[in-house]
């Protein structure tokens, strides 16, 4: 059998078995690889962006080294600044690249022939072995990684929970010297999703009382004409409000005296109930709002050419307001910065403004006061639970008795020359806070405010006198329920 090996043959065998040596190296002692220059590959034309021919970009950490292994002898290096990093030469092909600050540069060997037999770029960064065995110790179950940005540090990576995402940007804020030279691209995965329910609870009651008699007389003495008047004000509640509820009577007949007994009662009670709720990504904000706005004059704008004068128009908002960010922690604690606000109108403070139309007409418009109950403040639930995050219990009680002086003293006649007003209002208000970490749910799991309304039809409507028909949708099987009392019609 003849064997025949060309010199293509063997040099490819040659290739094949330096090839083979040097990957077994490789994977038996990695560490100890240098960087061969002789791996570039030329592409022609090609140069970087600093006009070094194929030069290749090296990372490393400040007091760190590498190595490398160069195809023939070197006779001289450039290095651009020796501040940055810097390069010694051990022997004829090897050479040591220390990084000594952060900073970037560029390091050129040359043969004795003055061709350039490689170039590098560096990039010094700081050393971040320690930041990333912290975070891998503190985040076991994330996966996150750090690096060098000039003087500043990248996040990057997933976590599970933004806390964890705070925990990894306050590591990198403290490496790096500062919250502002970290850049977080974190992203957070699976967040969680947060329905806030508030319920705003209040309850006022009012007394109010008022007495007084007013009286009046003409006496006459011969030619002397004596009148007499006393009118009691009332002044707790600030108006009068027995208008309507006057005795009079008038006694004598020359000299007369007439006698007005004023008197009112009135007691009230008003509950206020509001409900709203919320839903929000975990760290990000949201905001509810139902109401509406009311008109209040701004002012007067006046042409000056023809002396016409417009009153100007600004709206002020009210209703039920709800602001919040929750933010998921850990063990299932639920962080909240809650904002809540319901307020309406009231005439309990309000002015009223006239204005002259023409001599004998006046235009006057009244302007509401607005009632509010706000809370704000930030607190820390587990989901479920609920807390009272505000609360008021307010009584005020007023009375004021004006009368005739010296005569209003008196143990029993001096009621009829004095009033009394009596005011006693009694406010008791709670706003509660309940989280729940929630998902999306099916919407055949959900139910609207109308489902199972209907109209009714004319003849219903007009003589039986409904406002709906059977409460329920037709055609569905709704479940079996246990229901007590009367249902299925709503009566009006």
């Amino acid at each position: 059998m003849n064997c025949r090996v060309t010199t293509a043959s063997l040099r490819t065998m040659m290739v094949r078995a330096l090839s083979f040596s040097a990957a077994t190296a490789l994977i038996l002692n990695p560490a100890l690889t240098p960087v061969i220059a002789a791996d570039y590959r030329p592409v022609p034309q090609a140069s970087a962006s600093d006009g070094q021919m194929n030069a290749r970009f090296l990372s490393l950490g400040v007091g760190k080294s590498i190595v490398i292994d160069l195809p023939r002898d070197i006779k001289d290096v450039l290095v651009a600044d020796p501040k940055i990093a810097n390069a010694v030469v051990r022997s004829a092909q090897r050479a040591y690249i220390i990084g000594a600050a952060v900073g970037q540069t560029n390091i050129v060997f040359f043969d004795s022939a003055g061709q350039q037999i490689a170039a590098y770029d560096i990039a010094v960064k700081r050393d971040l072995n320690g930041a990333r065995a912290a975070l891998k110790q503190i985040l076991p179950n994330s996966d996150v990684q750090i690096d060098g940005l000039g003087e500043g540090v990248v996040l990057t990576g997933t976590v599970q929970s933004p806390l964890e995402a705070q925990q990894a940007n306050d590591i990198a804020s403290r490496l790096a010297g500062g919250a502002d030279k970290v850049v977080n691209s974190i992203v957070v995965r699976g967040r969680d999703q947060v329905m806030l329910k508030v319920t705003v609870a209040e309850v006022a009651r009012n007394i109010i009382k008022q007495l007084g008699i007013d009286l009046s007389a003409n006496l006459n003495y011969g030619t002397a004409v004596v009148n007499f008047s006393n009118a009691n004000p009332f002044t707790a509640y600030g108006r009068n409000l027995v208008s309507g509820n006057n005795l009079s009577t008038s006694f004598g007949a020359t000299p007369t005296v007439s006698a007005t007994l004023r008197a009112m009662e009135s007691a009230g009670v008003v509950r206020t109930l509001a409900e709203p709720n919320l839903t929000a990504i975990s760290g990000e904000s949201a905001t509810f709002i139902a109401g509406g706005e009311f008109p209040v004059p701004a002012g007067y704008a006046c042409d000056p050419t023809t002396h016409v004068c417009t009153t100007q128009i600004s709206f002020k908002k009210f209703g039920i307001s709800l602001n919040f960010t929750p933010v998921v922690m850990t063990e299932g604690r639920i962080s909240l910065r809650v904002m809540t606000e319901v307020s309406e109108l009231s005439n309990d403070n309000s002015i009223t403004l006239s204005q002259a139309v023409t001599s004998t007409s006046v235009n006057s418009l009244t302007v509401p006061s607005i009632k509010t109950r706000r809370a704000e403040t930030t607190l820390e639930i587990p989901s479920g639970g609920s807390m009272a995050m505000a609360g008021l219990i307010q009584e005020q009680t007023k009375q004021a008795i004006n009368g005739l002086p010296g005569l209003m003293q008196l143990p029993l006649l001096g009621t009829l020359f004095r009033s009394r007003d009596y005011v006693n209002n009694q406010t008791e208000l709670m706003v509660l806070v309940t989280p729940y970490v929630v998902r999306a749910v099916a919407q055949k799991d959900l139910s609207r405010p109308d489902d199972g309304f209907a109209a009714p039809a004319d003849p219903q409507a007009e003589l039986l006198g409904n406002i709906n028909r059977i409460y329920g949708v037709p055609r569905r099987a709704d479940p079996a329920r246990n229901y007590r009392g009367t249902y299925g019609f709503i009566t009006d």
